[in-house]
């Protein structure tokens, strides 16, 4: 092709006519002449991305590097053909955003047959918008080996198409796995180890990423996780599986540290751990902040907290620092006794607290004001 261009070029008779007067200029002139082509194209495309499809200057760059046009025709139908399955102008921004090669597909074999097939399968406008802003790289799969397909497994496991639309919507990347490398085979596993299905069907719904791990890795963790004890039959067989595939060993190191300043032992560790696994999933930061509020705070034993690690799990703004405050008043006024026994006030519902705890004082009306005050603070 480039010899032709150079053919084209020495026997036209425009501005690169003079070049067959000079045939040492034919290259340097084809060469401006690209140059000035990829130019243009660079120009047009980040004033388009940027103008039209409202991206930032920055990201309108690392875009424009991996697709260019000459003119608005091919991008605009794109834009067009998403505008008319109800995405808005910062839906399709944030996805040209996350794949700029979406603007070279075919509106009407690439995109339409995909949001028609969704639709179709009771997704509504809205999870169809909050799918693929989430994940535009369904675009890029084939519909009938890849969506349908993966789709269709999904209704069979979960027996429910609204329900296989929900596992997508939390999880959109759920449409580009391959369900025989890994889904398949991990629920094998857990079958075979007793794991009830509703259990199964939790982590397809809610951890889709967990229970998508690498079959390798997933078996070894199963194993782990019985031989510390846990029963396949509880729930927290499967939330501790969870937790391990998330968080790292040497970050779970990291929060075994944390754990010890405030004196827990390594028996204190598993032991909480086996009652509430999320404890190892809570950031260093949290634990320490939450640990400094039950015991300088509330002069809890740190003990307290071994043996009930769920209230490690709990909001400090909008749960423990508002319900704390009226204990401590409370306290104040001899109405109650911080100790182990309060454990009940952070846990039940915020009803029951306010019904059991508060109410029932006649101090009700000044506990609950103080009790508002601290909620509407956490809101700000």
């Amino acid at each position: 092709m480039f010899h032709s261009i150079c053919k084209t070029l020495l026997h036209s008779t425009n501005r690169y006519t003079v070049t067959t007067h000079n045939p040492s200029m034919v290259v340097p002139t084809i060469l401006r002449y690209f140059s000035i082509d990829a130019d243009n194209r660079r120009s047009f495309t980040l004033s388009y991305l940027t103008e039209t499809c409202g991206l930032s200057p920055k990201s309108a760059l690392s875009s424009s590097k991996i697709v260019q046009f000459k003119s608005s025709e091919q991008p605009d139908s794109v834009l067009s053909s998403f505008q008319k399955f109800g995405f808005s102008k910062i839906h399709i921004s944030e996805m040209i955003r996350k794949f700029p090669k979406m603007l070279c597909c075919h509106p009407e074999k690439t995109i339409s047959p995909k949001l028609e097939f969704f639709l179709s399968r009771g997704a509504s406008t809205p999870e169809l918008v909050k799918i693929f802003t989430a994940n535009p790289w369904i675009l890029a799969s084939s519909l009938e080996n890849q969506l349908v397909h993966t789709f269709n497994i999904l209704i069979g496991l979960l027996q429910s198409k609204d329900k296989a639309i929900e596992a997508m919507k939390r999880n959109p990347r759920v449409l580009c796995a391959k369900p025989e490398a890994r889904l398949l085979p991990n629920i094998k596993s857990l079958r075979e180890n007793g794991v009830p299905a509703s259990f199964i069907l939790w982590l397809i719904r809610k951890h889709w990423l967990c229970i998508g791990a690498i079959p390798v890795k997933f078996q070894k963790i199963v194993e782990e996780v019985k031989e510390m004890g846990f029963s396949p039959l509880k729930l927290h067989f499967v939330d501790a599986i969870v937790v391990l595939i998330r968080v790292s060993k040497s970050k779970r190191d990291g929060k075994v540290e944390v754990y010890k300043r405030w004196g827990w032992s390594d028996k204190d560790i598993t032991i909480a751990f086996k009652k509430f696994p999320r404890c190892m999933a809570i950031s260093d930061h949290n634990i320490t902040d939450t640990m400094d509020f039950y015991v300088n705070k509330l002069k809890l034993e740190s003990s307290v907290i071994v043996n009930c690690p769920n209230l490690l799990g709990y909001s400090l703004k909008k749960r423990l620092i508002p319900r704390g405050t009226v204990l401590q008043f409370m306290s104040s006024k001899g109405l109650v006794k911080l100790d182990s026994r309060i454990t009940d006030m952070f846990i039940c519902s915020e009803r029951r607290f306010l019904e059991k705890y508060v109410k029932c004082h006649a101090e009700a009306p000044h506990l609950i004001k103080l009790y508002d005050h601290k909620l509407n603070l956490s809101d700000t």
